[in-house]
C-alpha cells in the first residue's frame, strides 16, 4: 500500500545498503534524496528539510552520532539510526542526541518500511528557539491545521503534554522530548498509576506490529526520565514495576 509521500534522505556510504533504503522508500511513495557522508547529510537536511532521515551510524567523514547531534541543532525531522554494530550502548547514545529509532543491518524492507511509516504518522513540533512561525524542519502536509483542538492531558503537578503538537510541558517549561518520548508520556499521562506493562506500552506507543523491542522503549523511557528530573527536581515521575511494568506517578 503506498502511502503520502514524506521527503526522506538517505545516509549511507554503502552504495548497495543505500540503494536498498533508497528503493525501499521511494517504493512506499516517499520523495528520497541519498547522501554518502555526515557533512552532505547535514547540508542536504538544511537545504531540503526532510521529513524523515535514515542515518547510518559509521560513515567515512564523522561518526552517525555527529552528524545526528549536529542536524539536531536545526532540524526536528524524524531520525532513524541504522547500525551494524551490536553494541547496545551506540544505540543508547544515538537515542539520546535525538535519535527517534534505530534498526539493525541485516534489516528487511518490511521492517524498514514499517518503522518509518509508523514515525511519519506522528505530528511533530519545532523545538528550535529560532523559528516563530512553526514550520522548520517540517513539509506542509505535517503542520496540523491552526483551527485543530489539540488533546490537552494534565497528569498534575504542573505536567502537561499535547500529543497531536509533539509537546510537553513541567511548569509551563517545554521539555527537549523527541517525538516517540511525547507519544510515551502521553500514554502514561493520560491513565495516571495505572501500570503499564511493557508489551502493553509497547503496543500503545508503536501501533504497527513489528516487533518493537523492549530495550528501545526502555532506552526512551530512560531519557523521559532524565528530562523530566532536570526540570522536576527528585521527583520520581516514571516508577518501574516488578521490573516488568511503569507507570506515571502523581501522588
Amino acid at each position: 500500500m503506498v502511502t503520502a509521500a514524506h521527503s526522506v534522505l538517505v545516509v549511507d556510504d554503502d552504495d548497495d545498503v543505500r540503494f536498498l533504503v533508497a528503493a525501499t522508500l521511494r517504493g512506499a511513495g516517499h520523495d528520497v534524496s541519498e547522501a554518502s557522508s555526515g557533512a552532505a547529510a547535514i547540508e542536504s537536511v538544511r537545504a531540503q528539510s526532510p521529513d524523515l532521515v535514515t542515518l547510518d551510524l559509521g560513515l567515512p567523514d564523522m561518526d552517525g552520532t555527529s552528524v545526528c547531534r549536529a542536524i539536531r541543532q536545526f532540524s526536528d525531522a524524524y531520525i532513524i539510526m541504522v547500525t551494524g554494530r551490536t553494541d547496545e550502548m551506540d544505540r543508547l547514545l544515538g537515542l539520546d542526541l535525538g535519535a527517534d529509532d534505530y534498526i539493525n543491518k541485516p534489516f528487511s524492507p518490511q521492517e524498514l518500511r514499517a518503522r518509518s511509516a509508523a514515525l511519519l504518522r506522528r505530528p511533530r513540533t519545532p523545538r528550535h528557539a529560532g523559528d516563530p512561525t512553526g514550520t522548520a524542519g517540517r513539509s506542509a502536509a505535517a503542520v496540523p491545521p491552526a483551527d485543530a483542538q489539540p488533546e490537552v492531558i494534565d497528569a498534575g503537578h504542573g505536567l502537561v503534554v499535547v500529543p497531536d503538537r509533539g509537546l510537553a510541558l513541567l511548569n509551563s517549561v517545554p521539555l527537549p522530548l523527541t517525538p516517540v518520548e511525547v507519544q510515551i508520556l502521553a500514554v502514561l499521562a493520560r491513565e495516571p498509576g495505572r501500570r503499564w506493562d511493557r508489551r502493553d506500552l509497547v503496543k500503545a506507543v508503536w501501533t504497527d506490529d513489528f516487533g518493537e523491542s523492549h530495550f528501545l522503549l526502555d532506552v526512551h523511557i530512560g531519557n523521559v526520565r532524565r528530562k523530566l528530573r532536570k526540570l522536576g527536581g527528585r521527583r520520581e515521575w516514571i516508577r518501574s514495576v516488578e521490573g516488568v511494568a511503569y507507570q506515571l506517578g502523581v501522588d
